[in-house]
């Protein structure tokens, strides 16, 4: 009796399937299951964490069973649309469980990022504001307070924050650092040094907002200039990875019984899954080469 035979009913594949997964990462690689586990707990407490930084509140449990739906949904519709290729569809399955694990992560730093880099583009206007509210004779949390007033979010949340934390008895050097944690980019973490050391030793704040404001333009000239000159290579990455696939949609409409076995046998799947692999191995080595980081 051949393995796939065996396997012909679902209520003996499903089964099969959810043991060979304890199996596997339990018994015969109990280090790398303990890697997993950790990284798994990591995953959810990082995506808790920065949903909390963007100001987004989210039940623990609720967050915990989503992960799990995605996860382990996708990877059981990834078995059954394998399916009878028990033997591709179990790996498959299982590797696509623990990949969507981290999706959830994945778009949440993504946000995560997007917000700091809008926050980061807000400071051109609010450090202008606070030079022209320290130049009226305002202090520098009244300067805050009119950002707060006139500036849509993030960068309205994040100093409404900063002044929350003041009323309630901070320091204002303090309720920065604090700032600077939330928002780890290098033209805050100089805004933030900026006013504890001036706050400490005195200076001309006005000018020295005017000052970073000109630095971050500068920088983000010379990012603009940088996306332009990589756009061509993230494009040239793209149409390469995308190539493989249009070859087999090509000779799919040519001659249908010359690429057919490649999604009826088990070879085939086995072949396609390696080339998706490879594509989209190369697909982030290009991106990694072509991204600068300024």
């Amino acid at each position: 009796m051949s393995l796939e035979s065996l396997f012909s009913s679902p209520w003996i594949a499903l089964p099969a399937f959810a043991v060979c997964v304890t199996v596997i990462f339990y018994f015969v690689f109990p280090r790398v299951f303990n890697t997993l586990a950790r990284k798994s707990l990591g995953s959810r407490e990082e995506v808790a964490r920065l949903l909390d930084l963007m100001f987004v509140e989210v039940d623990q449990k609720k967050l915990t069973i989503m992960m799990l739906l995605v996860s382990f949904g996708l990877g059981i519709i990834f078995f059954l649309v394998l399916w009878p290729h028990v033997v591709i569809g179990i790996p498959v399955g299982v590797v696509v469980t623990f990949a969507m694990w981290s999706l959830p992560l994945m778009y949440v730093r993504k946000q995560w990022e997007k917000r700091c880099a809008k926050f980061v583009d807000q400071m051109v206007d609010g450090l202008t504001i606070m030079a022209n509210g320290v130049k009226a004779g305002l202090s520098v949390t009244q300067s805050m307070e009119r950002i707060v007033e006139s500036l849509p979010n993030p960068i309205s949340q994040e100093f409404n924050l900063v002044l929350s934390q003041i009323r309630l008895g901070r320091s204002v050097e303090e309720a920065l650092i604090d700032l600077g944690e939330r928002i780890p980019k290098p033209d805050v973490q100089m805004f933030v040094t900026a006013i504890n050391i001036l706050k400490e030793t005195g200076g001309n704040m006005a000018e020295t907002f005017s000052t970073i404001v000109t630095v971050i333009r500068e920088r983000q000239k010379v990012e603009r200039k940088i996306e332009a000159m990589t756009a061509q290579g993230i494009m040239q990455g793209l149409i390469i990875s995308m190539v493989p696939i249009g070859i087999i949609v090509l000779l799919y409409f040519v001659d249908p019984g010359f690429i057919m076995p490649m999604f009826t046998t088990t070879l085939g799947l086995f072949l396609l899954v390696i080339m998706f692999a490879l594509v989209i191995a190369g697909g982030v080595t290009v991106r990694k080469i072509v991204t600068i980081k300024v």
